[in-house]
């Protein structure tokens, strides 16, 4: 019953564990919760009381929280110039959403942020996928905890120019399931905006989870009255994708929210050529693996196919993918980042594409898109670190 929440298992017409009336009324009687509605503490989140200094005027004011809704709106308030004021030293934030799960949002922001890193931005790369948090695992980052100090919570910091903050340094376990409904989502973003010191940075990535729910409407809202620059949507090639990242798209117009651009992840797979694995089939369920002999066969009489790199498209994109979507839908489009198992192997060891030779093919690719990002909106790195 934690901040307010109506338990699972209460009776049809709980009128709820914050209620004057909990554990008393009528509705009550029979409910398991009976005893510790009636017993438990009435009043607003503690958080908003800690950020008003006069505390004998808010302790006045407690017994009308409940009949005033301005006064709820007020209080409010406070949290919106809390939030305000932490970020007024953050230049410029950028949302990554995708309608859609399972398109590669969490990787593209993990090398968004190693990018911009490795350009001399000050960067911040926060979390808010409440039940995946899956950002620190892609960014080396496992078991790490979160510290305070005097100013607010410490980012997590992978080098000295690009903090982290994730719900899974908090997690006791990486398997922790956060069975959480969306109050309590919305109040830990809020603590997220409120209490984390980034310092002066000039980019801010917020790592956001798929659809446009809860979390989506409580970014925007606690960050608009401080500016948001916009939002990257990261889809993959087939309608299926396309569908809900038009009403990603939708979303962002609906709330204000400028679309920077959209990125066609996952778009066709390359492969160098002796990458692969090849099996011969025997007409039953049994495959042979004939890697070893086609690489020799390739080495003895064809040897200038080792050095070719094999494109396929996996997902459907026949009906013109992302860029023709961003046509119709008048957005930017930002580019192309292809299938890349590299790729994958780097986000799994938690580390940057950008640092060796390893993802020669998705590296240049995600590096133009960050240039096209940047040239777009005139961001440049005198800029940024002089505004």
């Amino acid at each position: 019953m934690e901040n307010g929440e109506i338990p699972e298992n209460a009776n049809e017409h709980c009128p709820g564990p914050q209620s004057e009336s909990a554990g008393k009324s009528d509705d009550c009687q029979g409910c398991p919760n009976q005893e510790a509605c009636a017993t438990a503490p009435k009043g607003p989140d503690p958080a908003v009381i800690g950020n008003v200094q006069n505390l004998n005027t808010i302790m006045f004011l407690l017994p009308l929280l409940f009949f005033d809704a301005q006064l709820k709106a007020e209080l409010s308030l406070i949290y919106l110039v809390a939030i305000a004021e932490r970020m007024a030293t953050v230049k410029h934030k950028i949302l990554v959403l995708s309608g859609k799960g399972g398109v590669g949002k969490s990787t593209f922001s993990a090398q968004l942020s190693y990018a911009l890193a490795a350009m001399d931005f000050q960067v911040g790369l926060l979390d808010i996928d409440i039940c995946g948090p899956s950002i620190p695992k892609m960014l080396g980052l496992e078991g790490q905890d979160i510290h305070q100090s005097n100013l607010g919570w410490s980012p997590v910091y992978v080098e000295s120019n690009l903090g982290v903050m994730s719900i899974g340094f908090m997690l006791p376990n990486p398997d922790e399931a956060v069975i959480w409904r969306g109050p309590r989502k919305n109040g830990l973003i809020k603590q997220f905006l409120k209490d984390v010191y980034w310092g002066d940075i000039d980019f801010l990535v917020v790592d956001a989870p798929p659809g446009t729910s809860d979390e989506h409407i409580s970014i925007v809202q606690f960050l608009q009255a401080t500016g948001i620059d916009g939002a990257i949507i990261v889809t993959t090639p087939q309608q299926v994708s396309l569908i809900d990242v038009r009403k990603e798209v939708n979303f962002c117009k609906k709330v204000g929210v400028p679309v920077l651009g959209v990125v066609e992840n996952m778009s066709g797979l390359c492969q160098s050529l002796v990458d692969f694995r090849f099996i011969r089939g025997t007409g039953t369920d049994e495959q042979i693996d004939v890697t070893e002999k086609v690489l020799e066969c390739m080495r003895e009489k064809a040897p200038e196919l080792l050095d070719l790199v094999a494109i396929s498209e996996v997902f459907d994109s026949s009906g013109g993918g992302a860029a023709k979507m961003c046509t119709e839908m008048d957005v930017p489009f930002l580019g192309k980042v292809p299938l890349d198992p590299q790729l994958c192997k780097a986000a799994e060891e938690g580390r940057s594409c950008f640092v060796d030779q390893k993802c020669w093919v998705s590296a240049p690719a995600l590096k133009s898109i960050v240039k096209n990002l940047l040239a777009a909106n005139q961001w440049t790195e005198e800029t940024a670190m002089n505004e």
